[in-house]
Order: C-alpha cells, then sequence, then structure tokens
C-alpha cells in the first residue's frame, strides 16, 4: 500500500467544493450529517438523501447554515424499497442533472432480522442491493460530471464477511445480526472494486472508492445495547476511547469524496489498532474482497434481482 499525501487529513485540508454537487445517502445523523455538513461548509451543493423526513429536515436546516450560499436539496429515500430507490434518483436527477460524487453512506447493523419491501434480507437489502441500485440510476448524473466519483462506505467487519451466492437472504442459513451485517460490508467492498473495474474498462473518468470508518461511535451500535439505564451512554463513551469519535469517524469518505491523491478502487480508512482507529490511509482488505470472480457475480445477481443493468458499462 503506498501512502496518501497526507496523513493526518483533517476537516481543514478538505479542498474548496465550489461548483461540485455531492449526494449523500443517510445525511441525516452520523457519519453521514458531518459528512454533509463538512462538505457544503467547503462549498458544494450537497443532496441529502434520507429516509425519515424529520430528521432530514433538521438536517438541511443544519446544512443551510454551513453552506448558505449554496442550494441544498432534500431528497426522500429508503433504501429498503426499490421503488423508493427509483424515485429518490429520479427526484435528484431533476435537480442536479450533474452529479460529482455520489456517497453511499447509509446502513443498517446488527438488526433482527427483517425483510425489505422486495423481499431481501434487511441488512443486505439496505446496505448494498439498494446502493447498487441507486448507483445505477444515478450514472447518467455522474457520468454527467467531468470527474465522478462513487465512495461506498464499507467495514473492518467485512473482514469476517462471507458471500453466498445462492443463500443471499438467509433463506436457508441459520441468521446471525453480525453474520449478515459482516456479509452485507464485504459486498460493499465487492461492489466498490468491480464498479471500478468496470468503469476502467468502458474508458470512463469514474473513480470507485471504498471506505471504512474503523471504530466510531455512531448509533449504529445502538441496536446492540441491551436496554438498560445509562447502558448506550457508556457504550459510546467507551468506542470513542477506543476508536474513533463519529466525527472523525467521516474523514474517510470526505478523503475519498475530495482529495486529489484518489484512486480508483482505493480503500481508505484508519489502519491503527488493526483498522479500528487513526488517520486516514490506504487500507489492507481480505483476499475474499478481493476476489474479481466473485466480484463479477454478486454483480450479475444484483442486476437479476434489482433490475438495475448499468448499461454504460461493460464486464471487466
Amino acid at each position: 500500500m503506498t501512502p496518501l499525501d497526507n496523513r493526518h487529513f483533517g476537516f481543514g485540508d478538505i479542498p474548496d467544493q465550489w461548483g461540485r454537487t455531492i449526494l449523500v445517502t443517510g445525511a441525516n445523523n452520523g457519519l453521514g450529517l458531518h459528512a454533509a455538513t463538512a462538505l457544503a461548509g467547503a462549498g458544494a451543493t450537497v443532496l441529502l438523501a434520507c429516509r425519515n423526513p424529520q430528521t432530514g429536515a433538521a438536517a438541511l436546516t443544519r446544512i443551510r447554515k454551513a453552506g448558505s450560499d449554496a442550494e441544498h436539496h432534500l431528497i426522500p429515500l429508503d433504501l429498503t424499497d426499490l421503488t423508493s430507490v427509483r424515485d429518490a434518483a429520479q427526484h435528484a436527477c431533476g435537480v442536479a442533472p450533474r452529479i460529482d460524487v455520489l456517497i453511499n453512506n447509509a446502513g443498517l447493523m446488527a438488526v433482527p432480522f427483517g425483510r425489505t419491501v422486495d423481499g431481501f434480507e434487511l441488512q443486505l437489502g439496505t446496505n448494498h442491493f439498494g446502493h447498487f441500485a441507486l448507483t445505477g440510476q444515478l450514472l447518467p448524473a455522474l457520468l454527467a460530471a467531468p470527474a465522478p466519483r462513487v465512495v461506498t462506505l464499507a467495514s473492518i467487519a467485512h473482514r469476517r464477511g462471507r458471500i453466498v451466492l445462492d443463500d443471499l437472504n438467509f433463506d436457508r442459513r441459520k441468521y446471525t445480526r453480525m453474520g449478515a451485517y459482516n456479509q452485507s460490508k464485504l459486498a460493499n467492498l465487492l461492489f466498490s472494486g468491480e464498479l471500478a473495474r468496470r468503469s476502467a474498462a468502458a474508458g470512463l473518468p469514474l473513480l470507485s472508492v471504498a471506505t471504512h470508518p474503523g471504530i466510531a461511535a455512531t448509533n449504529l451500535f445502538d441496536s446492540m445495547v441491551p436496554p438498560i439505564p445509562g447502558a448506550l451512554a457508556v457504550t459510546h463513551l467507551g468506542l470513542r476511547v477506543v476508536g474513533n469519535d463519529e466525527k472523525d469517524g467521516a474523514l474517510g469518505q470526505l478523503y475519498a469524496a475530495t482529495m486529489p491523491d484518489v484512486r480508483t478502487d482505493d480503500y481508505l480508512g484508519p489502519n491503527q489498532l488493526f483498522g479500528v482507529r487513526g488517520s486516514v490511509a490506504r487500507s489492507p482488505r481480505t483476499g475474499g474482497a478481493r476476489n474479481t470472480k466473485l466480484a463479477a457475480a454478486l454483480w450479475e445477481k444484483s442486476v437479476e434481482l434489482t433490475g438495475v443493468e448499468y448499461s454504460q458499462l461493460v464486464r471487466a
């Protein structure tokens, strides 16, 4: 792994983003809200793609204060519903025919078994299939930009992930919360790599980059905390001590979205303590995450299950 030009990247190092349009999924809280606020403060026009209209509206108010000179927009998006994903893509392309960066940030972690509207296992459906469909339907707007980027949030949890192509949705396998989450994060890395290869093979300028936050004290961990008074506060304090705080957890996706030394198929995030914390660096991924045959097979399966074909790309 070659080092980045700036191993100590911080919020003050974000280049001027004036004239760029950036869509962030899950921009109403957590890492997405911190990223969207920082990007607006750097001059970008930000599209906040959010499921919850109340928290989305509050986030839009905050972002308008951070970057009042640009016309920011709230885009209703429910990644668990492919119809909502299609409508969100149409809405986004309507207000921004050119999108410079898509940040696939939203996600679920370690939730009880459930299914999306379209019958997918809930975590894979949200974290992978929803973003796969959204990216494909935003591709015309992305390719209208001179140097587009797709940034996909993965996780060090991909190391324990296992893709079972003929049982992606746990129809036969025993469901475990972390097993499903790990699979979805491995799928994010495989998708990001395959998008990079297919874009390059098609001669397109699009960069596809994956990032991870290390272990950051976000609300994703709330579903794992027992309902004991004070347990949530103690858990978040412990996460901040061991890992990154929530704000610093957004630095990887901000670097990936804005910095000039980013390369397609990079995987960026902290590397200290086996990836738990630290400044942004190029990060290692497992052999499974580098498996190009598996990535191509997952891509084809995702096309089959979502109906989104990426007609502008060719197979790598």
